[in-house]
Parts: structure tokens; sequence; C-alpha cells
């Protein structure tokens, strides 16, 4: 019962964690998507990188809300059934880019993350046709939620 308290205070504590850094962080340093997105390119890409633990149909892993026993959350989905969608563009490029705990660190946040950083193996261009490529999956009320919280920043 204990640890289920302890699991349960450490995700609370990570996700007001992320929220603050998302309020502080704004958007410095996070490149400006390019002029033309390639969604073919950043399904493609989808499959190759991301497919592997978030899903070939952007489904997740299994109980993807609870920590495994390495207090390690399982790769969410990037469906409307996830929470990817509440995330401004910032946020969402820089986790891909550098990886969940890279970008908390640099926010003074310590917080264990199983998604690795992508930024030496694909390029920013990439990196917004992958993320161009999940919210064309999205239904409309998902896009729009999400596209105010990018404009907001």
């Amino acid at each position: 019962m204990m640890r289920r308290w302890l699991i349960l205070f450490l995700l609370m504590a990570g996700a007001a964690g992320v929220g603050a850094w998302m309020l502080a962080k704004g958007t410095s340093g996070t490149p400006e998507p390019p002029q033309s997105i390639d969604l073919a390119e950043g399904e493609e890409l989808y499959q190759e990188y991301c497919a592997s633990c978030h899903g070939s149909d952007l489904e997740g892993q299994a109980g993807w809300r609870s920590a495994g026993e390495d207090g390690i959350l399982p790769a969410p989905p990037h469906d409307e059934t996830g929470h990817t969608w509440h995330h401004p563009d910032s946020v969402l490029f820089d986790y891909t880019k550098l990886g969940g705990k890279k970008t908390l660190a640099k926010q003074g946040v310590d917080f264990q993350s199983g998604m690795p950083g992508f930024g030496d193996e694909l390029t920013d261009a990439q990196i917004w046709n992958i993320l161009a490529f999940i919210k064309s999956t999205w239904p409309d009320r998902q896009r729009e939620v999400q596209a105010a919280r990018s404009e907001a920043e």
C-alpha cells in the first residue's frame, strides 16, 4: 500500500514538474516548424523510430499510466486517448529531440523517463514531420486544443 502511494506521489510530482516546465519554457530554444511538412515521411519515420514503443497504430504500451517496477512509465499512446495532445509543440519537439529525462533536467526537474532522445539520429525537420503525422491522426477537437496550447506559447 505504501509503495502504491509513493508511486502515485512521484507521478504527481513529475506531472507538476512538467506543468511548471511548460509554463517556464516558452519557445526559446525550440526551432520553428519548417514551412512545408511531409506527412508521408513523418509516418515512415514514426514507424521506424517510434512504433516499437508507442505502437504502430499510436496505441502506446499497456498500463502506460502506471510506472513499472523500475519506476518508469510505459510509452503512452499518441492517439487521441493519450496525453500527447495536451502538450504544446515545443514540449513535443524537445521530448523527441532530447529525450524526457534530459528535457526535464534542463528545467531542474529530476524525472525518470523511458523516452530516449533522437536528436543524433533525426534532423529537426524530420522530428517536425513525425509530430505532424501524429497530429494528423487526431480528431478535430484534440488538434484544436493542442494548436491553441502551442499558439499560447
